[in-house]
């Protein structure tokens, strides 16, 4: 089970919850915009609180998260999960983008084959037209 401290950093409790494999990327991820504590930007050292809220971009996805439980320690993934709860509606919302994303990229047609070397001079050609 997961240990329980009084005080632990954000961007360690990121990682011991498994939303980033390194401190190094959460830190940047939080340096970045990219975390949201309680609706406002944050730093880094920010000590992390249960109770609080935690808006995360990651890639395609934002999640809302509620943090339940604080640990330093990173454990295995059926531990990690314990840590915090996903609301319901940034579930729905995070299956809603997965859907149409899907949707979308099965509407496009997959190219019939990779360019030949006269085809990537022409987009190359066109790319330097395009730009300039």
């Amino acid at each position: 089970m997961t240990e329980q401290v009084e005080k632990v950093r954000l961007d360690k409790w990121l990682w011991a919850a498994r939303f980033f494999k390194t401190r190094a990327l959460a830190k940047k991820a939080i340096e970045g915009g990219k975390v949201e504590y309680n609706g406002d930007r944050c730093k880094s050292s920010k000590m992390a609180e249960v109770n609080a809220m935690l808006s995360l971009s990651q890639g395609w996805d934002k999640k809302v998260v509620q943090i339940t439980a604080l640990s330093d320690k990173r454990r295995g993934a059926p531990e990690a999960a314990l840590l915090y709860k996903e609301t319901e509606d940034s579930v729905k919302k995070r299956e809603a983008e997965a859907e149409r994303r899907k949707l979308i990229r099965a509407a496009q047609e997959a190219p019939e084959h990779r360019p030949n070397k006269k085809a990537r001079r022409q987009i190359h050609q066109f790319k330097r037209i395009d730009s300039e």
